[in-house]
């Protein structure tokens, strides 16, 4: 009795000891985790774009994909072509015109009898600035090494494109026998969700920034192009990023006058509230919201957690956790295509297409 409950007990720590270890493991390489997301990411947008190719042609998984590949890069190299100088200069213009806007702004504020307080309030801003510009070598490595790690994820991404259902039923083979079936279904949904956000999630960023760039245009704010390709560009971190974007924008408008700062701050209010009370839910009404306290916290968290690798990749990581929750724990699909099956595109093998 006395070994048989030592033997048990020695079991017991030895799997508490490796569940430590694990979590360990898991938290020592978030890096890695956050590379193999982006590639899951990078081939859910691949593989939804490639699915029209190999259902209406007959081009194999392959092919479709790497002409895919071929025609985004071509499109994405015209488009640059067309308004790359144009949007280069514009870019190097707000880098220029923010430090003299915020110094007029300065100026137009003490002008008014600001008292002591809050010039110091500003004057420790502008030392801080000064502190992140001396670390611009090191934020510069940083972008290198982040342009490294999106290479490999681009490469993985078109590798996982090409054959998804071979890798997710490799993950599903890990798991009990009597659980497969339901985890690839959740796997499934999830990937149907994922792809469903994105899209919509990329015609609101067009609309946003578009929309962004035309008003302060109409304005006369300057390098109205590039402020509204900032406004589009940060819709992908909902919530904060749009407040950050509007801060270059509304700056050059203040210096331009009151009225000016006034237009453009209704502007943007304007367009945000277009944009989540018509717009997201128009373009993302396949998939059911997902509660706004959630995002909230889901942005915070991951960026608290992962850096600001985990602001970028906090809607994609909370569609995921949250389709995947609903779907294995109250059987719910969160994508509402009325007569579709789960997931008929990214993780969906070619075999399958016929059922």
């Amino acid at each position: 009795m006395e070994k048989a409950l030592g033997v048990g007990f020695m079991q017991r720590v030895l799997f508490v000891i490796l569940a430590i270890a694990a979590a360990l493991l898991v938290f020592k390489l978030l890096g890695l985790w956050l590379l193999i997301f982006g590639a899951i990411v990078i081939a859910t947008v691949l593989r939804a774009l490639a699915e029209p190719l190999i259902k209406y042609t007959p081009l194999n998984d392959t092919f479709a994909v790497l002409t895919v590949l071929v025609l985004v890069l071509a499109f994405i190299s015209v488009t640059f072509a067309l308004f790359g100088y144009e949007l280069v200069s514009q870019t190097h213009n707000l880098t220029e015109q923010l430090p003299a806007a915020w110094a007029a702004l300065q100026k137009r504020l003490v002008s008014l009898g600001l008292n002591d307080e809050v010039q110091k309030q500003m004057q420790s801003l502008g030392q801080q600035a000064g502190g992140v510009a001396s670390k611009l070598p090191s934020i510069a490595g940083n972008v290198f090494g982040a342009l490294a790690n999106l290479l490999v994820a681009t490469i993985a991404g078109i590798i996982l494109a090409i054959n998804p259902g071979k890798y997710r039923d490799g993950v599903v083979f890990l798991i009990a026998d009597q659980h497969k079936e339901k985890v690839r279904d959740a796997m499934n949904v999830a990937g149907h969700a994922l792809r469903l956000w994105f899209v919509g999630q990329f015609i609101s960023m067009v609309l946003v920034g578009t929309l962004t760039g035309i008003g302060l245009s109409v304005l006369g704010v300057p390098s109205a192009l590039a402020l509204g390709l900032v406004s589009g560009l940060a819709q992908f971190v909902p919530i904060v990023g749009p407040v950050v974007s509007a801060g270059p924008g509304l700056l050059l408008a203040a210096v331009s006058g009151w009225q000016t700062f006034i237009w453009a701050l209704v502007i943007y209010v304007g367009v945000s509230q277009l944009e989540s009370n018509f717009i997201t839910p128009m373009v993302q009404r396949s998939i059911a919201s997902i509660p706004v306290i959630v995002t909230l916290f889901a942005v915070i968290g991951f960026a608290g957690l992962l850096g600001p690798m985990g602001v970028l990749f906090a809607m994609p990581l909370t569609v995921i956790i949250y389709t995947l929750i609903r779907r294995l724990y109250t059987g719910e699909d969160v994508t509402q295509g009325k007569g579709e099956k789960p997931f008929q595109g990214m993780l969906k093998p070619k075999a399958d297409k016929a059922s």
